[in-house]
């Protein structure tokens, strides 16, 4: 069994264990270690979160962009790693599985593809063609020796859209297209989180959002994993933000006291770097 498909496999076994995993998502290599540091099994990559360090929006990272960045958190740690690629950077299913197959050389655990099309006016992919889609990721994730814990997301919370039987739908369809863990971010109420759990076959992962239950309720309902996406990307330019507005208007050092407890963890996070 090679190391890539050890991590696959530890990671998918990961989603059946009676606590969520709880998988946070780092922006580089140093928050890679950080969070892997603090002892979390798994990690994530955030789009999000890369594209700010970037000096971009969400949506403004191109494929290698975003495989490369995948490849240097997958470096930073031993923790299997799953990346968010958008919906694949293509809209027909050989441009997914041919990013899908550049997962599976960045070295990933896992990897997400989304319904969602890039068009506001159109945000979703109609049901059929998504599953489409699912099902030629799911080929190139699981062919040969090697391969991938697949993650099928439905948009439609994140987009405008709060129906919650077409949702469900589309999770099953994915399901059946060979999706190994299903998603659909944005949901926020226990009923409707509950309704997903047992209207599938497969690990639901939920994003942590404002108002979401807390991890022990969600073990309760039965969610296999929980991820952060963005959040602690921005948190941190939150925090950023804070200190420079302090040093600029009032001229004051208050926030050295968060400076401290960053400066000792990294201390203690980065004493045994990775080998180049």
């Amino acid at each position: 069994m090679t190391e890539h498909t050890n991590k696959a496999e530890r990671f998918l076994a990961l989603h059946r264990e009676e606590r969520p995993l709880l998988m946070p998502n780092p922006w580089d290599a140093g928050s890679a270690m950080l969070l892997a540091s603090l002892g979390f099994k798994a990690l994530a990559t955030t789009s999000s979160g890369f594209a700010a360090t970037l000096g971009r929006l969400d949506y403004a990272v191109d494929r290698e962009e975003a495989l490369a960045h995948a490849a240097t958190i997958v470096q930073a740690t031993e923790l299997p790693v799953s990346a968010d690629l958008e919906n694949a950077f293509a809209d027909d299913p050989a441009g997914v599985a041919a990013t899908v197959e550049g997962a599976l050389a960045a070295g990933l655990a896992g990897c997400s593809v989304e319904d969602y099309t890039g068009n506001n006016e159109d945000p979703i992919y109609e049901l059929g063609r998504a599953a489409e889609r699912v099902r030629a990721a799911a080929q190139a994730a699981h062919r040969g020796s090697a391969r991938l814990v697949l993650t099928a997301r439905a948009e439609n919370y994140l987009r405008g859209r709060p129906d919650l039987d077409d949702t469900i739908a589309r999770l099953q369809a994915y399901q059946e297209a060979g999706a190994d863990v299903v998603y659909a971010p944005g949901l926020a109420s226990a009923e409707d989180i509950r309704r997903v759990v047992e209207s599938v076959e497969r690990p639901v992962n939920v994003l942590a959002v404002p108002g979401a239950p807390a991890i022990s309720e969600l073990a309760a309902i039965g969610v296999s994993r929980v991820s952060v996406g963005g959040a602690f990307a921005f948190a941190a330019l939150g925090a950023v933000v804070e200190a420079a507005r302090e040093l600029h208007e009032a001229g004051t050092y208050s926030y050295l006291e968060r400076t401290a407890l960053g400066a000792k963890a990294a201390r203690e996070a980065f004493k045994n770097p990775p080998a180049p």
